[in-house]
């Protein structure tokens, strides 16, 4: 009901307007008293206020400073029998009524503006929630960045009690957590202090409603629970009036996995909204949280692949050193031996030791592999980089396998070409390319041939195998390719990375036949890796392979065009 008050010290006023307004029902009263209309204002603030400036003892100039410092939304309205011309009071007036004009214009001046109030309060209001919406959403979203910016689970619990300060201000956040599930804390966000009693009773509770969610995950005592406190303003304290107040509970979780719960205290009645944004953040944490689960997994994960990683390394280098020195002594029997200084060898003798010359050379490329392996992977591979051509890297390791490939009938032909120097270390890059020439001679069947090849090219310019594709993209340059060709059994095309895996034998009845560690390739790998090169292949089934391996150029004549 709207309330109107008639300041007058006139009789036939206050009947006139009391006549108009108790018809109309509203809640109409009259004073005169400065004193009165200040307290009343003040206590039961009025729609409407309408001023009979023709009253003899009120001084309404007075009565209006009062009126507009208390609530300057009062709607002030000037009743007069003659002209008014008083600039001040017109200056603070809504509306102008006289004496002349009807009851029912009297009325509508007076309800037209009491309309006006009310839309302008409504208005006021919309724009006062919507302020709250914005500035809550604004929050809501600031705490999902915060969100999102961290993996650490105490961090994403605290950002979360933040969010609901801002958002729903409360008295008091009871949060379970079992982000380190084998030591709970019940973190207690205060606005004042706790007493001791106060925090038992906080804890019963928070163990009651954690029990009461059903299916729990973990057993839970009081003893076992940690109470982590945070206090706003020490200086006031809690009583237990506390659990009179309003509040909300929610567990903390996403799907079968459980994070904790949390209860919110709140000294006046949440609303729906209120309600609706509490759960929103509980949600919104849920995700990061189990997302910083599978991190912390995953380090672990990787810290112990890593130890295994190291293990495995330390075991090859030790014992490949221990396998060198008997294999040096048992190599040095043989070869004396085979030389006749000792007893002279049959022909079924001189077999046998032959025979076991060519497996103690094969077991000590085995070790060797292995020990390059262990040092590449410790980074105590040593290197001799200097100037040097390629050229003679090729002609030093075709001159060193002819005869292997002339045992098998296969043809082995290299391209001479005219290329520029490039800093590198010549005996590592024969070692690659030995290897390379070694493996097509032992998957090439006899009577067919070998290439080798090499060429001055641009990065841009460079095949790119899609397999490949990301080693090849970071080449930018000119570089030196060169490429070993067969035309032996090939591999498949789901295999081609595999080559380059460490221990990796590509399954078929040839591979079982002539044998290895499958250590060749991924040393090769490795060793070019640390030339600011790279290696890869192309192959198809039964026609042959293409391994190729790029060197970047340091002084580099200009390419012909």
């Amino acid at each position: 009901m709207e309330k109107i008050l008639l300041i007058s010290d006139r009789d036939e006023v206050a009947k006139k307007f009391g006549d108009i307004f108790s018809k109309n029902i509203h809640d109409f009263f009259v004073l005169t008293d400065e004193l009165m209309i200040t307290d009343s204002v003040s206590v039961y603030p009025p729609d409407i206020i309408i001023l009979d400036v023709d009253s003899n003892e009120i001084d309404f100039k007075t009565i209006v400073k009062r009126v507009k410092s208390i609530d300057e939304n009062i709607i002030l309205i000037i009743y007069s029998d003659n002209e008014f011309d008083d600039i001040f009071l017109t200056s603070y007036s809504n509306a102008f009524i006289t004496s002349t004009m009807s009851d029912k214009m009297i009325y509508s001046t007076v309800n037209m503006n009491l309309k006006t109030k009310n839309s302008l309060e409504k208005l006021f209001n919309t724009n006062k929630d919507l302020e709250s919406s914005l500035y809550r959403l604004n929050a809501l979203y600031d705490t999902s960045s915060k969100f999102a910016g961290t993996l650490d689970k105490k961090e994403l619990l605290k950002y979360m009690i933040e969010g609901m300060d801002r958002t729903l201000s409360f008295s008091l956040t009871c949060l379970l957590s079992f982000a380190d599930k084998d030591n709970p804390e019940l973190i207690l966000n205060s606005l004042y202090e706790l007493s001791d009693e106060l925090i038992a009773a906080i804890k019963l509770r928070t163990i009651l409603n954690y029990k009461s969610l059903g299916e729990i995950p973990y057993d839970l005592n009081e003893k076992d629970i940690k109470v982590i406190k945070h206090i706003k303003y020490p200086a006031s304290r809690f009583t237990f009036s506390l659990f009179q107040y309003d509040n909300m509970f929610a567990p903390i979780s996403l799907g079968d996995e459980f994070f904790g719960c949390v209860e919110i205290f709140k000294d006046s009645t949440f609303t729906p909204d209120d309600a609706t944004c509490f759960q929103t953040i509980v949600q919104q944490v849920a995700l990061p949280i189990k997302g910083a689960d599978l991190y912390q997994e995953l380090i672990n994960t990787n810290k112990e692949l890593e130890k295994l990683e190291r293990l495995k390394s330390d075991f090859i280098s030790i014992v490949s050193h221990e396998l060198r020195t008997p294999l040096t002594s048992i190599k040095n029997s043989m070869d004396i031996l085979s030389s006749g200084k000792c007893c002279e060898i049959t022909p079924t003798a001189e077999k046998f030791i032959s025979m076991a010359q060519r497996n103690i050379k094969s077991l000590s490329r085995i070790i060797n592999d292995l020990l390059d392996l262990s040092k590449i992977e410790a980074g105590k591979m040593e290197f001799n980089f200097k100037e040097c051509n390629i050229q003679s890297v090729i002609d030093y390791v075709k001159s060193s396998l002819s005869e292997v490939a002339k045992s098998k009938n296969i043809n082995l032909f290299a391209e001479v070409n005219d290329l520029p120097e490039i800093k590198a270390d010549s005996q590592r890059l024969e070692q690659v390319l030995t290897n390379l020439v070694s493996n097509a001679i032992k998957f090439t069947p006899e009577n067919k041939n070998i290439f080798i090849r090499s060429k001055l090219m641009n990065s841009k310019a460079i095949p790119k195998n899609p397999i490949f594709e990301d080693e090849l993209n970071k080449l930018e340059g000119d570089y030196i390719v060169v490429t070993v060709e067969d035309e032996g059994i090939g591999i498949a095309e789901s295999n081609l990375r595999k080559a380059f895996d460490k221990f990796a034998q590509i399954e078929n009845s040839l591979s079982r036949k002539v044998g290895g560690t499958g250590l060749g390739l991924p040393i090769a790998k490795q060793l070019l890796e640390a030339h600011k090169g790279t290696i890869w292949c192309d192959s198809t089934l039964d026609k042959g392979s293409k391994f190729y391996f790029a060197l970047p150029v340091t002084k580099v004549a200009q390419l012909s065009r």
